[in-house]
């Protein structure tokens, strides 16, 4: 960062509850040309600490980035954690959450694959009745990511985000469920599997049959998802994944349309709709509950961050 600016970040990292160590490297960086400041502090600080260097303008004319180190053996370290306020594990970090859920929510290539084969097992797994295929579906479908994005959108207006979730939904479903349709219609006459197969199938009539508990499921692992991103929780995000019937509808659309069962299509149309509300509906939740117990940076403290981080007048 310019080294003008040097100061007023130094006295912000050094000040308040969490902050172990500062250590400032005048002229360290080549390009572009300026100071480089490390802090250590404790995760549960971070995001009041993220709010006064925005508004020194610090991401306009640098960069900030944040790190979390796999050991950390430190005396000083640990009196600063526990000053800090709350737990490490609750805290939340807004530009963190904004930038995961946005790149795991951007149409690619990748997302639209790992979605095809998500459809296409789960598809296999309602002709063959096997509730092994549709668990793997569920695992396997990246669609959270969007729906995460989305939330985070609505909630800190960032309407780019949520345009990309929406696109990134809008064109995903669809390509799948018509690759599904397709791989279906393709079936019938190869003999794989019989025209009357969704009558037979008992295991998975909870796709085609959408009821109170549908969005109870729903609203439950949108909880689960947006706190397992907040708390970087990948193993708990796998199980959301695998609670939630999102792919395994899509596919029952797909195969239902093409063997003539309108009936279940539109039944499993329904459970793929609740579910994506409930999940959006959940996230959002979750996203003010943290919104209303983070502590924001003061108006006029901001302001006078901002006068701070003015280039003097000649």
């Amino acid at each position: 960062m310019p080294e003008r600016l040097s100061g007023a970040v130094v006295d912000c990292c050094s000040e308040g509850l969490g902050v172990a160590e500062v250590a400032l490297h005048p002229g360290a960086s080549v390009l572009p040309p300026g100071d480089v400041i490390l802090v250590f502090i404790a995760r549960e600080s971070v995001e009041a600490l993220i709010e006064r260097l925005h508004a020194l303008n610090v991401k306009e004319v640098g960069s900030i980035s944040v790190t979390t180190p796999e050991l950390l053996l430190s005396d000083r370290a640990d009196e600063a954690v526990a000053a800090a306020p709350g737990e490490g594990a609750d805290a939340m970090i807004w530009d963190e959450v904004s930038r995961q859920t946005g790149e795991d929510s951007r149409l690619t290539w990748s997302y639209l694959a790992f979605l095809v084969l998500a459809t296409q097992l789960a598809a296999i797994g309602i002709v063959t009745d096997s509730t092994i295929a549709i668990v793997g579906a569920m695992a396997v479908g990246p669609e959270f990511g969007p729906l995460a994005a989305l939330a985070v959108a609505l909630v800190r207006r960032q309407w780019r985000l949520g345009r990309g979730a929406a696109l990134a939904l809008g064109v995903g479903f669809p390509v799948a469920m018509l690759a599904a349709a397709l791989t279906a219609w393709l079936s019938v006459p190869l003999g794989l599997f019989p025209a009357d197969a969704l009558d037979r199938g008992s295991a998975v009539e909870f796709i085609y049959h959408p009821g109170p508990y549908s969005l109870i499921v729903a609203l439950l692992a949108g909880t689960a998802g947006m706190l397992s991103v907040i708390g970087r929780r990948s193993a708990a995000l796998i199980g959301v994944f695998i609670s939630v019937t999102t792919v395994p509808a899509a596919g029952y659309v797909a195969v239902a349309l093409v063997l003539g069962e309108y009936q279940k299509a539109a039944g499993s149309a329904l459970q793929l709709l609740l579910n994506l509300v409930g999940i959006v509906v959940s996230a959002v939740a979750v996203l003010l509950f943290y919104r209303v117990i983070t502590k924001r940076l003061p108006r006029d403290a901001a302001q006078r961050l901002r006068r701070k981080s003015q280039p003097p007048r000649r």
